[in-house]
């Protein structure tokens, strides 16, 4: 095709005035890329950073507190700010309800710094997101063993801290709410008269929960149990233990009748898995009611 001389002047006049203009736009785009690339490579001062994040927890914002304090130990991980804000970003998940990134966080935090200032908080974050998710007996109870856990960390390893303190009613509630659980389980196996299985649950509330209050009717299901498989001198000996603990208690009078019914009597012995498994319940248990 033959271009005109007058279009041709037309189109280099326009191509001559759009020039400056393309070339503005393109150094503008060279200069934010530029801008970018210098944040990147030289973020805020670590210090900042973690005033930025306490400002954001401050005002409730804690998504967001915790994205800037897990880019704080991304961007400055050997800053003495770094490993404070690994914990901060967790406990900041868990206020957001973000359980997983809570755990998570924590968990890695204990991971690299162990026994560390931070290390009971980072404990008490995982305990509290697992202790929230604790269901009634009657559910899973893998949250419930989890929260025991590290409340059981707590105060083996670091007894003074604020955290352990107020670990000791968690605690009970936990073991309450695990023992209720087997209890749930073992009555559900008596009923269908499979006594070994239902054993095995009374067994483990007796030699692990004995402070809460499920062990009186623990002790007499067991002599139940023992009454119906004819293994007479355990359930003697689970109603003489019952007995001694609490002879005030319902459930030793239902154990009593069922032995005389049998013409037996309480009768402790010395060589039972129960009594080497069994500890005298301390005062501070739940007892009986």
């Amino acid at each position: 095709m033959i271009v005109s001389p007058q279009k041709f002047a037309y189109v280099r006049a326009f191509t001559v005035r759009l020039a400056p203009l393309l070339l503005a736009v393109s150094l503008a785009a060279c200069a934010s890329s530029s801008i970018d690339a210098t944040q990147a490579l030289n973020p805020d001062p670590p210090s900042k950073m973690f005033a930025d994040g306490d400002a954001y927890m401050a005002r409730g914002k804690f998504e967001d507190a915790a994205t800037k304090f897990e880019a704080l130990d991304r961007e400055h991980p050997y800053s003495p700010e770094a490993r404070r804000a690994i914990v901060m970003a967790a406990y900041a998940y868990y206020r957001a309800g973000k359980t997983p990134e809570a755990v998570a966080t924590a968990e890695r935090y204990v991971a690299l710094h162990p026994g560390t200032k931070e290390a009971p908080l980072a404990h008490h974050i995982i305990a509290s997101s697992y202790f929230d998710e604790m269901k009634g007996p009657n559910r899973d109870q893998t949250p419930t063993r989890k929260a025991l856990e590290q409340l059981k960390i707590l105060k083996s390893r670091y007894p003074d801290s604020e955290y352990a303190v107020n670990a000791d009613n968690r605690i009970r509630i936990a073991e309450d709410n695990l023992a209720a659980s087997e209890m749930e389980v073992g009555r559900y196996y008596l009923k269908r008269r499979n006594y070994v299985a239902a054993i095995n649950r009374f067994k483990s509330v007796v030699s692990d929960y004995q402070t809460t209050a499920h062990v009186e009717e623990a002790l007499a299901r067991l002599t139940e149990c023992y009454m119906a498989l004819g293994i007479t001198n355990e359930a003697q000996n689970a109603a003489a233990i019952l007995g001694h603990n609490y002879p005030d208690s319902k459930w030793y009078k239902d154990s009593y009748a069922l032995l005389q019914s049998g013409g037996l009597a309480p009768r402790e012995d010395g060589g039972s898995w129960l009594s080497k498994a069994w500890k005298v319940v301390p005062k501070f248990g739940l007892g009986s009611g």
